[in-house]
């Protein structure tokens, strides 16, 4: 069977000042809460999505992208 490979790097974009950042993602449980460095807004995910790279990420967390859903 052939696994694609899971990115593990997701670029944040912060809703309220625009600011990004690259992050590592955690592989055993889903981020509910970041802080934006650059304007303390605190983000939390979008209503549907399981985590904050869901939501303001440019990749998704790792069991999304697995297909197993949300963490």
């Amino acid at each position: 069977m052939d696994y694609e490979r899971i990115l593990l790097n997701s670029t944040i974009t912060c809703p309220e000042c625009g600011h990004t950042k690259e992050e590592e993602m955690p592989t055993t449980a889903c981020q509910f809460f970041y802080e934006c460095e650059n304007c303390n807004q605190i983000l939390r995910p979008k209503e549907g999505d399981c985590c904050v790279f869901c939501s303001y990420g440019t990749v998704a967390c790792p069991p999304i992208q697995e297909g197993s859903g949300c963490c």
